[in-house]
């Protein structure tokens, strides 16, 4: 990465950052999901940053009256954000207009987790993960939810479409499991008993369709195979406490950052016999939200 030296900073006084992601259209600009009070209490705000010449600056700002804890970027609107937020529902809301959101929608019974868009083309949906143990599949265009996804025996902390496979998507579960689910059916497709712990956050690798990872409480990473999911394709120890969030690299095939309650973010090879890359320690409290940019190589 070689990078984290030049990291650039904005502090949102009163707010702690659940969820990040980077805008897949215009470079340097990033969405943050971030409540009150460590989301316990309190509203929460959509924060819309931008890296220029002076830094980072805050573009936009939405407030919502929960905390807010994911956040996803439309695929076929550079102006249009999905939250999730601790009253259990998903808001829509667009840049392009002062106020917001222009839609609300409210199914979940608790805490909605996990959100995310569609990554293959042909498709614009949206799935959700929830404290209340499902995961539900939303058009945007519509009004309300067109499946839900029952099976997980815990919270879901994590959703993630499959950038590969149409309508597939994984989840990851305080049950301990990872799950693959497929819309066209109703019930989940494979279960992998990924840790002796909750697991908090799980992604697809961008170069191979088979391959997943999973960062659960026991500190460790773990790979897997989807087609022998016996034993993981590869573990990474390293973190001293739960890790939060876990993503691939865009351009690397076998290189992941993840970050973790333990205040760091890290950088991993797993092709490698040393597989830790780096440590970085520029944060001075929990590290919930992690994203690598597509557009510029080696940004996060």
């Amino acid at each position: 990465m070689g990078t984290a030296a030049a990291a650039g900073a904005l502090r949102l006084p009163g707010l702690h950052g659940y969820a990040v992601e980077f805008s897949p259209y215009c470079p340097g600009r990033a969405a943050c999901a971030a409540a009150q009070y460590y989301g316990m209490a309190g509203c929460g705000t959509l924060a819309v940053l931008e890296q220029n010449e002076a830094g980072v600056v805050l573009l936009r700002s939405f407030d919502w009256n929960d905390g807010l804890f994911d956040v996803t970027w439309s695929e076929n609107n550079e102006n249009v954000l999905v939250t999730c937020s601790g009253d259990g529902s998903l808001q829509i809301w667009d840049m392009a207009k002062t106020k917001g959101p222009v839609q609300v929608y409210k199914e979940h019974t608790l805490e909605a987790y996990s959100v995310d868009w569609s990554q293959t083309r042909g498709e614009q949906l949206v799935v959700s993960g929830s404290w209340d143990q499902t995961a539900k599949l939303w058009d945007p265009a519509v009004g309300k939810s067109l499946c839900t996804f029952k099976g997980h025996e815990g919270v879901i902390y994590s959703t993630i479409w499959s950038p590969h496979i149409p309508g597939c998507f994984a989840s990851a579960s305080g049950d301990q499991t990872l799950r693959i689910w497929d819309v066209k059916t109703p019930g989940v497709k494979l279960v992998i008993p990924a840790h002796q712990a909750e697991v908090l956050s799980c992604d697809w690798c961008k170069y191979d369709e088979n391959l997943l990872v999973t960062g659960a409480v026991d500190c460790s990473l773990k790979g897997w195979d989807l087609r022998n999911i016996r034993q993981p394709v590869f573990v990474l120890l390293g973190h001293t406490y739960a890790i939060r969030r876990v993503k691939f690299s865009p351009f690397h095939a076998t290189i992941l950052a993840s970050c973790s309650y333990d205040f760091t973010v890290r950088f991993w090879d797993f092709s490698k016999p040393n597989p830790l890359l780096e440590t970085v320690e520029h944060h001075t409290e929990f590290t919930c939200g992690l994203d690598l940019s597509l557009h510029n190589r080696g940004q996060v």
